[in-house]
């Protein structure tokens, strides 16, 4: 026997008998128990590196430890094969992006067969084939027809290059597209939208269910979901138009000095003045470039233009201007927000660079704020002051207290109502432009 390992005969000579026994292959029957190993697809981009051979020798040796302890083991492969990538590579090529698939998935193929892993070759999938994605389309209609898929106009991450939509991961820390390094513009434009949001509470419940999960993961799916519990309270403009806004602190409303769209907001260019034309088109040209964790950054300066119109705050008929900007995102509640800046720090800091109105609405119980010498919001508990019919009620969101005591204000006054908002968003389903699987709905007069 050799005492030196000779990969190119041993290899090559046990992968013949392993493959004339059928050994890799799922048994279709019998009494033993079954077990799936199931490794997450590879891109097919034509080679393999060293991540893919880490990664798939931990499932084959989870899936021959379980064949050895007696079970009928499932271990395929597939490719997850549709992409940008594949269209772009194409495009330089000038071939056709199945025909670069293909050849890739036969080199990869290759290369995981030489490194002897037993995987089920007679199960083996491409997300790119007709044969597959009938599947991807069937389960589409069966959302759609459940009323679950879904389209509309949403601002997105472009890409002006690769001319396609990206999703938040696929935009770097500087704004760029990760694949091409432009720089990544919002606009909007009509998507395919499957209605996750239906499904927020039971997703929140059934953490519990989660037996083994590391807890600081189940936090974070938490606050991915972050439900929370207010009011929608419905602003008008001037004009009559309505401005909705969701807040999880309605008893502040008699504190709202101003109120802050989205740049995106569809009523902005309504709302915009003609003097005001010109810096509120160029201050969404500048927003559109940026992307949302940088707009939402705690330590990023505000910045924001008016529109020149007004709105009408409807628990005290205020008229309160309206202004744009980019810390508020059109994919977060309605993409409008009521200013209280005397008790929200944003707000206060907006507040101050743009010199407006601060209007103490909660008093603390030990000292009485001045809203001409405050340097910071006050977001605590207290009393409420300035806000008839709240005045004096303790300030708070318990049973008896002023967040309670303001939904059943605006319940019986036809101003707004008691809801339930969720950060979770729609999954935006259609970033592909050419290869990809086909979305089966037909755009008609009929």
């Amino acid at each position: 026997m050799e005492s030196r390992y000779n990969p190119a005969a041993i290899e090559e000579k046990w992968q013949q008998q392993w493959a004339a026994q059928a050994l890799d292959q799922s048994p279709d029957g019998g009494d033993q128990p079954k077990y799936y190993a199931l490794s997450m697809f590879p891109y097919p981009s034509g080679n393999l590196h060293m991540g893919h051979v880490r990664n798939y020798t931990i499932t084959d040796v989870i899936a021959r430890v379980h064949r050895m302890q007696g079970y009928r083991v499932l271990h395929p492969m597939g490719w997850d094969a549709f992409g940008l990538p594949a269209e772009n590579a194409a495009i330089d090529r000038g071939i056709h992006p199945a025909r670069w698939t293909y050849q890739n998935i036969d080199q990869m193929r290759a290369q995981l067969q030489r490194l002897g892993l037993s995987y089920d070759w007679n199960r083996e999938v491409a997300t790119c084939s007709p044969d597959y994605y009938r599947w991807t389309q069937w389960i589409f209609l069966e959302f759609f027809q459940a009323g679950l898929a879904y389209q509309k106009e949403a601002a997105v991450n472009w890409d002006p290059v690769d001319q396609t939509v990206l999703a938040n991961e696929q935009v770097d820390s500087q704004g760029r597209s990760w694949r091409s390094g432009a720089m990544v513009e919002r606009r909007l434009l009509r998507q395919w939208f499957l209605k996750i949001t239906d499904y927020a509470e039971q997703l929140l419940n059934d953490l519990d269910k989660l037996t083994g999960w590391p807890e600081r993961v189940k936090l974070m799916q938490e606050n991915w979901i972050g439900k929370s519990t207010g009011a929608q309270v419905i602003f008008q403009t001037e004009a009559g138009d309505e401005l909705p806004v969701f807040t999880t602190r309605p008893d502040t409303l008699w504190g709202a000095t101003f109120m802050v769209l989205s740049p995106e907001h569809p009523l902005v260019e309504k709302l915009t003045k003609a003097d005001q034309t010109e810096i509120v088109k160029a201050y969404q040209a500048e927003a559109a470039t940026q992307s949302e964790v940088d707009r939402t950054a705690d330590d990023r300066q505000k910045t924001g233009v008016w529109t020149g119109s007004h709105a009408i705050n409807p628990v005290n008929n205020e008229k309160i201007p309206i202004w744009i900007a980019d810390y508020v995102l059109m994919g977060y509640g309605t993409g409008a927000i009521m200013a209280v800046p005397a008790h929200d720090q944003r707000d206060f800091e907006f507040a101050k660079k743009f010199d407006l109105p601060i209007k103490v609405v909660v008093q603390p119980p030990d000292q009485a704020i001045d809203p001409a010498t405050m340097s910071q919001a006050y977001p605590h508990e207290g009393v409420m002051v300035n806000s008839d019919p709240l005045n004096g009620v303790p300030a708070g969101k318990g049973a008896g207290q002023s967040v309670e005591a303001a939904i059943r204000w605006l319940e019986a006054h036809g101003k707004g109502k008691g809801t339930v908002n969720y950060r979770l968003r729609d999954w935006l389903i259609s970033r592909q432009r050419y290869w990809g699987c086909p979305i089966p709905v037909i755009h008609c007069p009929d």
